[in-house]
């Protein structure tokens, strides 16, 4: 093992949930405000996953109001606190881009 790999190891977060593109997810995200820090929980749909080991990322949709904003995370981020799987979703794309072209709610299967 060279030491890439042993420095890439240690980044990895061990805490990470078993999730896929089609699952509802909230997301609590650290945010620093002056001297103080709270967490805010943000939830939506994963649209896409991309890149591998400590470099994998995954977008997440949520509509707010009559707005859609997706949001990229980076899975093995210091910001994320927690990620929690609400609702797993059966699709059969990788990559969900066709649901900002949709209006109004989105309904995704269930999958067990």
């Amino acid at each position: 093992m060279n030491l890439i790999d042993k420095i890439n190891k240690k980044q990895i977060n061990p805490n990470v949930p078993e999730f896929r593109v089609g699952d509802t997810v909230r997301v609590d995200v650290k945010i620093k405000e002056g001297k103080r820090e709270r967490i805010q929980a943000y939830e939506g749909i994963v649209t896409s996953r991309k890149g591998g080991s400590v470099s994998e990322t995954f977008t997440v949709r949520k509509k707010s109001g009559s707005v859609g904003i997706n949001r990229v995370f980076a899975v093995n981020s210091p910001l994320i606190d927690k990620i929690t799987v609400v609702k797993k979703g059966k699709v059969r794309r990788a990559k969900l881009n066709y649901l900002k072209n949709l209006k109004g709610s989105i309904k995704i299967k269930e999958r067990n």
